[in-house]
């Protein structure tokens, strides 16, 4: 109970409940266990529930007929998501999937509404957080329609660095909880075109790659490959 309370007053959502209100949550939540690779849910799922994430990475994908998808976000401890088919009562928009093994918190739509009724601050926030997803969908497409590999490397480069910092430090460690291929999967490139751009921004300094990680040397550098040229 105590744990579940810490880990509920550290999501943005929850972070405006009062204490009596974080209990009755904690209560509330049941917890999940997900081995690597496994699927929380697949498009076109009901969904009745939201996800807190404990510990552990997911990854939310777009499928497609012939097999490939494009991972739409990689999500880490402290994140929560699902929140999309509780409003709207339609079916689940996307896959996810444990990059990692995971443990999570479930809370269904009942108690979940039930804490929109009570508090005001919460559903701003969470309204705040379905803009951010819609934005953040908007900046892939123009990212997939107009900007080459390389800043499209760059910018996803630099979004997975500030999910594990708190700034531009020097360096800035990823752990590649996922492969090559689903970075591709990111940036909507082939595994070989997003090694061969890695390769190049490792030859010019901006990072350094050791086994299961990838290390901003040049977080400057790296942003400016993040802007995208204009011809």
């Amino acid at each position: 109970m105590k744990h579940s309370c810490e880990l509920l007053s550290t999501i943005p959502l929850f972070r405006s409940l009062e204490s009596q209100s974080l209990s009755r949550i904690s209560e509330a939540v049941k917890p999940l266990l997900l081995k690597q690779g496994e699927a929380l849910f697949r498009k076109g799922d009901d969904g009745r529930e939201m996800y807190i994430i404990e510990a552990g990475a997911i990854k939310i994908v777009l499928p497609s007929s012939a097999g490939e998808e494009m991972i739409l976000s990689v999500l880490r401890e402290s994140s929560f998501f699902g929140t999309l088919s509780m409003f709207d009562g339609q079916s689940r928009s996307a896959d996810a999937v444990a990059l990692t093994p995971c443990r999570l918190m479930v809370l269904e739509r009942d108690a979940f509404i039930h804490i929109l009724q009570e508090d005001v601050a919460a559903l701003g926030t969470i309204l705040c957080d379905l803009s951010s997803m819609i934005r953040k969908t908007d900046d892939l497409l123009e990212g997939l329609c107009f900007f080459n590999i390389s800043t499209r490397l760059a910018k996803r480069l630099l979004t997975l660095a500030e999910q594990v910092s708190k700034g531009p430090e020097t360096p800035s460690v990823i752990d590649l909880t996922f492969t090559q291929k689903e970075l591709g999967e990111m940036v909507g490139a082939t595994r070989e075109s997003v090694n061969r751009e890695l390769k190049k921004f490792r030859e010019a300094g901006i990072i350094e790659m050791n086994q299961g990680a990838i290390a901003i040397s040049d977080w400057d550098a790296l942003e400016a490959l993040a802007i995208p040229v204009n011809f």
